[in-house]
């Protein structure tokens, strides 16, 4: 049996070792990072884990609400936790990181289900989330005090639960003299506002839109499952952008919406996909016309959102996510953004892919010593809170 350290120890430590498990909107796997936190960071091991066909049919399926079952919802949340829970002990083997020099786990877990905008119940308006991956199965499983569920805390402080790295993005990438940008281009696309100089209440931060979402499922309908994603953006390097229905798309309520906003499936997921995919086949475009023009359709809703929403260009943008490799979005976005410098994470240490898992791994450092980690200026919460719920390990 593992021994794991007391929750009182643990947020007395100086410095911590932690492991930050993360899987986005594109519940394509698993990321894991390893890290040494204390005033400085260090990355000591990262990778990501594809899902296994199985469980990744079942997540999709569960996105689909006419065809989700309670009890599929049920099951999965343990699976996912048996998933989230060998993805961190596989990491420790291949990198020879004991688990047993872990002091806490972050785990983020698989989101299934966001509701920003919020439902009635009588005369409230609850906005609500939901993320599955079991904690107490990766607590059991691996010995170690686990950090879980960072949305609800937000949410129930009035917040949209999202974004929640920015706290992270102010760590890392503030600078005294530049204005930066700080994008992530996952499933959904998100940035984090820095203004030289400025503190943490200054922060800015909101879900621009689409990421890889639409890309991706399109590009799974033209190869017929050949391919998940557009690989390097070669595909809408060989289409032409139709204009016209680029057009349409920037018309869409979200983009117009002031911040603090947040997305997901719900407004960008397989539903949107299908209608827009069918749409423009019915309109003579050639597949590689449609991967394009939704490229440009992330590219040019990203820029949108620093014009419209933000209090000048930024001197320079740092990307991340799986979007960033996708080399045709990446030249949109620097035509549309000049003079401003791009770029990637990877230029100040950090893995593009590996850095929403790190920006976890660090929340869950702060949750541990009781430090508010959210970002009211992000999320629209009335007052910083402490995200995540503890899970005890093996004592």
């Amino acid at each position: 049996m593992r021994k794991g350290i007391s929750i009182g120890k643990l947020s007395k430590q100086a410095s911590l070792r932690i492991a930050g498990l993360m899987s986005g909107t594109s519940a394509d796997g698993v990321d894991v990072a390893i890290i040494d936190f204390s005033n400085t960071l260090k990355v000591l091991a990262f990778d990501t884990y594809p899902y296994p066909p199985s469980v990744s049919k079942a997540i999709s399926k569960l996105f689909s609400n006419e065809k989700t079952q309670v009890s599929d919802i049920c099951h999965l949340n343990f699976v996912i936790g048996e998933v989230f829970a060998d993805a961190v002990l596989k990491l420790c083997r291949k990198s020879r990181i004991s688990i047993n020099s872990i002091d806490l786990i972050s785990s983020h877990g698989q989101t299934i289900y966001h509701n920003p905008k919020g439902s009635r119940f009588g005369r409230i308006l609850l906005r609500s989330t939901l993320q599955i991956g079991e904690p107490c199965v990766i607590a059991r499983r691996t010995g170690k005090t686990v950090v879980a569920d960072f949305r609800p805390a937000d949410i129930a402080a009035g917040g949209q639960g999202a974004p929640l790295v920015p706290y992270a993005d102010y760590l890392l990438f503030s600078h005294k003299k530049k204005n930066r940008i700080v994008q992530n281009i996952g499933g959904i696309a998100n940035l984090t506002w820095l203004k030289a100089s400025a503190g943490i209440k200054d922060v800015l931060a909101f879900d621009t839109g689409p990421g890889n979402m639409i890309i991706d499922h399109i590009a799974q309908l033209i190869t017929k499952d050949r391919y998940r994603y557009d690989v390097d953006g070669r595909i809408a390097a060989k289409g032409k952008v139709d204009t016209s229905l680029l057009e349409k798309l920037m018309q869409h309520k979200f983009l117009k919406r002031r911040p603090p906003k947040s997305t997901g499936r719900e407004e960008f997921g397989a539903a949107f996909s299908n209608r827009l995919y069918n749409t423009a086949a019915k309109a003579g475009l050639k597949p590689a016309d449609i991967i394009a023009t939704v490229t440009a359709f992330t590219a040019r809703s990203i820029i949108a959102a620093y014009r419209c929403f933000l209090p000048l260009l930024p001197d320079e943008v740092i990307l991340c996510g799986g979007g960033a490799k996708n080399k045709t979005l990446v030249k949109m976005l620097k035509e549309q953004i000049k003079p401003a410098k791009v770029l990637l994470t990877d230029d100040f240490g950090i893995n593009a892919d590996a850095k929403e898992a790190i920006s976890f791994a660090i929340l869950a450092g702060e949750t541990i010593r009781g430090i508010p980690n959210n970002i009211p200026s992000a999320t629209g919460a009335k007052t910083p809170v402490v995200l995540g719920k503890i899970i005890p390990g093996k004592i």
